[in-house]
Protein backbone atom coordinates (compact mmCIF):
# COMPACT_ATOMS: atom_id res chain seq x y z
CA UNK A 1 0.00 0.00 0.00
CA UNK A 2 1.46 3.33 -1.01
CA UNK A 3 1.03 6.46 1.06
CA UNK A 4 0.37 8.55 -2.07
CA UNK A 5 -1.68 6.68 -4.70
CA UNK A 6 -1.89 9.74 -7.02
CA UNK A 7 1.92 10.00 -7.15
CA UNK A 8 2.04 6.24 -7.83
CA UNK A 9 -0.32 6.70 -10.81
CA UNK A 10 1.71 9.60 -12.22
CA UNK A 11 4.96 7.67 -11.80
CA UNK A 12 3.51 4.64 -13.61
CA UNK A 13 2.43 6.88 -16.52
CA UNK A 14 5.84 8.63 -16.58
CA UNK A 15 7.71 5.29 -16.58
CA UNK A 16 5.47 3.81 -19.29
CA UNK A 17 6.06 6.85 -21.52
CA UNK A 18 9.83 6.58 -21.11
CA UNK A 19 9.68 2.88 -21.97
CA UNK A 20 7.38 3.67 -24.97
CA UNK A 21 4.64 1.30 -23.78
CA UNK A 22 1.27 1.56 -25.56
CA UNK A 23 -0.72 1.31 -22.30
CA UNK A 24 -0.31 1.21 -18.55
CA UNK A 25 -2.49 -0.35 -15.82
CA UNK A 26 -3.18 1.57 -12.62
CA UNK A 27 -5.22 0.49 -9.58
CA UNK A 28 -8.56 2.30 -9.82
CA UNK A 29 -10.16 4.89 -7.59
CA UNK A 30 -12.69 7.60 -8.28
CA UNK A 31 -10.08 10.39 -8.11
CA UNK A 32 -7.67 8.57 -10.45
CA UNK A 33 -10.50 7.96 -12.92
CA UNK A 34 -11.28 11.70 -12.90
CA UNK A 35 -7.59 12.52 -13.53
CA UNK A 36 -7.57 10.09 -16.48
CA UNK A 37 -10.79 11.70 -17.81
CA UNK A 38 -9.17 15.15 -17.75
CA UNK A 39 -6.01 13.84 -19.43
CA UNK A 40 -8.17 12.38 -22.22
CA UNK A 41 -10.27 15.55 -22.61
CA UNK A 42 -7.13 17.68 -22.86
CA UNK A 43 -5.57 15.32 -25.43
CA UNK A 44 -2.64 14.00 -23.36
CA UNK A 45 -3.71 10.34 -23.54
CA UNK A 46 -5.47 8.41 -26.30
CA UNK A 47 -8.07 6.73 -24.08
CA UNK A 48 -8.72 5.08 -20.72
CA UNK A 49 -10.93 2.25 -19.58
CA UNK A 50 -11.94 1.05 -16.12
CA UNK A 51 -11.73 -2.74 -16.02
CA UNK A 52 -12.98 -5.00 -13.25
CA UNK A 53 -10.98 -8.18 -12.75
CA UNK A 54 -12.84 -9.96 -9.99
CA UNK A 55 -12.65 -7.80 -6.88
CA UNK A 56 -9.88 -5.52 -8.15
CA UNK A 57 -10.60 -2.54 -10.41
CA UNK A 58 -7.90 -1.17 -12.68
CA UNK A 59 -7.68 1.74 -15.07
CA UNK A 60 -6.12 0.90 -18.42
CA UNK A 61 -4.56 4.12 -19.73
CA UNK A 62 -3.72 4.09 -23.44
CA UNK A 63 -0.83 6.47 -24.04
CA UNK A 64 -0.61 8.86 -26.97
CA UNK A 65 2.44 9.42 -29.17
CA UNK A 66 3.08 11.85 -32.03
CA UNK A 67 3.88 10.71 -35.58
CA UNK A 68 7.64 10.76 -34.87
CA UNK A 69 7.05 8.43 -31.86
CA UNK A 70 7.65 11.21 -29.34
CA UNK A 71 5.27 11.19 -26.35
CA UNK A 72 2.53 13.83 -26.12
CA UNK A 73 3.20 14.19 -22.37
CA UNK A 74 6.59 15.90 -21.95
CA UNK A 75 6.37 15.94 -18.15
CA UNK A 76 3.85 15.08 -15.48
CA UNK A 77 4.59 15.98 -11.88
CA UNK A 78 2.85 15.93 -8.52
CA UNK A 79 2.41 19.33 -6.84
CA UNK A 80 0.40 18.78 -3.64
CA UNK A 81 1.70 15.84 -1.62
CA UNK A 82 0.51 14.26 1.64
CA UNK A 83 3.38 15.97 3.50
CA UNK A 84 2.90 19.39 1.91
CA UNK A 85 -0.56 20.23 0.59
CA UNK A 86 -0.82 23.12 -1.89
CA UNK A 87 -4.09 25.04 -1.91
CA UNK A 88 -4.82 28.07 -4.10
CA UNK A 89 -7.64 30.53 -4.48
CA UNK A 90 -9.28 31.30 -7.82
CA UNK A 91 -7.01 34.28 -8.50
CA UNK A 92 -3.83 32.41 -7.50
CA UNK A 93 -4.06 29.45 -9.92
CA UNK A 94 -0.66 29.34 -11.66
CA UNK A 95 -0.20 28.96 -15.41
CA UNK A 96 1.84 26.03 -16.62
CA UNK A 97 4.42 26.89 -19.31
CA UNK A 98 2.62 30.13 -20.12
CA UNK A 99 -0.65 28.36 -20.81
CA UNK A 100 0.74 25.42 -22.84
CA UNK A 101 0.31 22.91 -20.00
CA UNK A 102 -2.46 22.25 -17.49
CA UNK A 103 -2.96 22.08 -13.74
CA UNK A 104 -5.34 19.47 -12.39
CA UNK A 105 -7.19 20.71 -9.30
CA UNK A 106 -9.62 19.14 -6.92
CA UNK A 107 -12.25 21.73 -6.01
CA UNK A 108 -15.57 21.75 -4.15
CA UNK A 109 -17.20 21.32 -7.59
CA UNK A 110 -15.11 18.27 -8.52
CA UNK A 111 -11.83 17.59 -10.30
CA UNK A 112 -11.07 20.06 -13.09
CA UNK A 113 -8.28 21.86 -14.92
CA UNK A 114 -6.93 25.19 -13.72
CA UNK A 115 -8.59 26.95 -16.66
CA UNK A 116 -12.03 25.53 -15.80
CA UNK A 117 -11.58 26.38 -12.11
CA UNK A 118 -10.69 29.97 -13.02
CA UNK A 119 -13.80 30.24 -15.23
CA UNK A 120 -16.03 28.83 -12.49
CA UNK A 121 -14.36 31.11 -9.91
CA UNK A 122 -13.32 28.32 -7.51
CA UNK A 123 -9.99 27.43 -5.95
CA UNK A 124 -8.78 24.15 -4.56
CA UNK A 125 -5.87 21.77 -4.16
CA UNK A 126 -3.43 21.51 -7.07
CA UNK A 127 -2.92 17.78 -7.63
CA UNK A 128 -0.48 17.84 -10.55
CA UNK A 129 0.91 19.68 -13.57
CA UNK A 130 1.09 18.24 -17.08
CA UNK A 131 2.84 19.59 -20.16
Amino acid sequence: MTSDPIADMLTRVRNAIQARHPKVDVPASRLKTEIARILKEEGYIANYKVAEEGVKRTIKIYLKYATDNSPVISAIERVSRPGCRVYVGQSEIPRVLGGLGINILTTPRGVMTGREAHKERVGGEILCRVW
